[in-house]
């Protein structure tokens, strides 16, 4: 049996089974790069949240978020950080773990828009103010609060008995 083998690895209906996705925010000293969702997608249209999304065969998650600024932004070259990761019980067998990223910016960079929707540049000052995906209003202050050389957090994001989530950060 190969270490890939998922008998070896210990895969049963009791554990998670994950989609791996990168989740980006791009800064600069007051703004932060927010995409709205095209009017078409199936999730979140018309709702800001960061840029991303799956982690494709063959990509290191580094990689994909790369990739994934490039595509939905037009930003090539530029540094990203980990700073946090977050654990989604969608209440079933397979969640969601989000590999979340932070880029420092100097100055705004030109975007483009993509089949994704519309990369914008908000005032952090603002952003509490515009259709942000749900749990972006708990997410996106600990991510600006983020610098180099502190820790990664860790979140879980789960479903709470009214219909909505819950946020639990376990640092």
């Amino acid at each position: 049996m190969s270490h890939t083998d998922p008998n070896t690895q210990g895969v049963t209906d009791e554990r998670y089974r994950v989609i791996p996705r990168t989740l980006v925010f791009l800064t600069t000293p007051t703004r932060v790069l927010l995409l709205k969702g095209a009017a078409n997608k199936r999730l979140w249209a018309g709702r800001y949240n960061g840029l991303g999304g799956h982690i494709e065969r063959g990509e290191d998650v580094l990689h994909a978020a790369l990739r994934e600024v490039e595509e939905e932004a037009g930003i090539a070259q530029v540094h990203l950080h980990l700073c946090g990761t977050v654990m989604v019980d969608t209440g079933m067998a397979t969640g969601v773990l989000l590999f979340i990223f932070r880029g420092f910016l100097e100055e705004m960079a030109p975007v483009t828009e993509s089949q994704e929707g519309k990369a914008e540049w908000i005032l952090i000052d603002e952003v509490v103010n515009y259709p942000l995906v749900d749990d972006l209003f708990v997410l996106l202050p600990r991510v600006l609060a983020w610098e180099p050389g502190h820790p990664v957090f860790h979140a879980r994001v789960a479903a709470d008995e009214g219909g909505g989530f819950r946020v639990q950060f376990s640092n």
